[in-house]
């Protein structure tokens, strides 16, 4: 295990002020902002500031401020963050982030998590927290090989928490995350005390037999509005399972075409009221962007849609999350189905409706979030 440190050489970022200036703007076509896609007024401001007044340097720091290490496990080198937190009695917290997101996202969340006593909690509450990049996103490594998908994923992170020593811990993961959590959760009961979701994996499927409950009205208007949902906003997953390399080709290649690709994600799936400001710094989102950018990652990345078409989340009759397992509800999520349909395979223990929030909870209220972490994990018993 080696520590690490982010250090972006000087001729990337010329690179990138390069592609930056040399923009070849297309005509743009929408009848509203964000109606067909990224609005361009937005997205010529945001590059205009990546390339003017963005200080990567600074953000670096930042970044580098939290320590990091970098661990080979099973042919891979996985970057992960590891903050240990204050007094002697700390719990392990594993935390799983998805696409279009990285372990940035869940930055702002460590200060509440390590040292509540800063912020009106109490010194034995604290976590020691682990944030590990996924296989081909950020500084981990990119698979070479199919069969990387999330429950590899999570055989991997197992071995990771014993290296660290950590016998039992808690695991957390929103979009991907959330369904590499729900495998180690699954497959490794004995090591997992608690689980705890913001989003529940859109391959989710609990068994359906002659020897189960028949759907109710309430799940089969969630199914119609999934549908609804797929129909309006599904292009992208589509295009990421099925050819994930004619996509990768064009966004490996533009800065601007690549920052037009996700913030469109931030800006629809967000709690912003279609100001997408109103829930990230720009400085906060161009980080985010910049690391996919200097590591090249946006292609190994996506792949990883491709490889949860061949090993969903589908559960057969008998099959159980037994963990203790909390779901916290965000306004603005991605569709999320009832309690009683997520309850046909999870041990739900706690679910809990925030005020505020969406796909993106821990970057958009870190305090808001660690909040019902702190609620769900300091339910359970040791």
């Amino acid at each position: 295990m080696e520590p690490f440190k982010i250090s972006i050489p000087e001729q990337q970022l010329h690179d990138l002020s390069i592609r930056l200036k040399q923009v070849r703007w297309s005509s743009s076509f929408s009848i509203e902002p964000w109606a067909l896609g990224t609005d361009y007024s937005f997205l010529k401001k945001l590059v205009d500031y990546w390339g003017t007044e963005y200080n990567w340097r600074e953000q670096e720091a930042w970044l580098n401020r939290f320590p990091q290490f970098m661990e080979h496990v099973d042919g891979f080198d996985i970057h992960f963050v590891h903050v240990r937190g204050e007094g002697t009695s700390t719990q392990p917290l594993l935390l799983t982030h998805g696409w279009p997101g990285s372990f940035v996202e869940m930055l702002e969340l460590i200060p509440y998590l390590t040292t509540p006593s800063l912020y009106g909690g109490h010194a034995e509450e604290a976590f020691d927290v682990i944030i590990p990049s996924l296989p081909g996103f950020a500084f981990s490594s990119k698979p070479t090989r199919p069969g990387v998908g999330s429950k590899y994923v999570a055989t991997l992170w197992a071995k990771l928490m014993g290296r660290l020593g950590y016998e039992r811990y808690l695991v957390q993961g929103g979009d991907i995350g959330a369904g590499v959590s729900t495998w180690l959760a699954f497959m490794y009961p004995e090591r997992v005390r608690g689980l705890h979701l913001n989003y529940i994996p859109g391959s989710y499927k609990p068994p359906l037999t002659p020897n189960t409950p028949s759907v109710s009205e309430e799940e089969q208007a969630y199914f119609d509005i999934v549908a609804e949902w797929l129909e309006r906003e599904g292009a992208y997953s589509a295009l990421h399972r099925t050819k994930p390399e004619t996509l990768a080709l064009a966004l490996s290649d533009s800065p601007t075409g690549l920052a037009s690709w996700m913030v469109e994600k931030f800006q629809g799936w967000s709690d912003c009221d279609g100001d997408m400001e109103r829930s990230f710094s720009l400085d906060h989102i161009l980080t985010n962007i910049s690391i996919y950018w200097f590591t090249n990652s946006i292609a190994s990345s996506i792949r990883i849609y491709t490889e949860g078409t061949k090993m969903p989340l589908h559960f057969t009759e008998g099959q159980r999350v037994t963990v203790p397992t909390g779901v916290s509800l965000f306004p603005k999520e991605l569709p999320t189905p009832p309690r009683s349909w997520v309850e046909r395979v999870y041990n739900i223990t706690y679910w809990e409706k925030a005020n505020k929030g969406g796909h993106f909870a821990a970057m958009e209220n870190p305090k808001l979030f660690a909040e019902h972490l702190n609620h769900f994990f300091h339910s359970l018993s040791i």
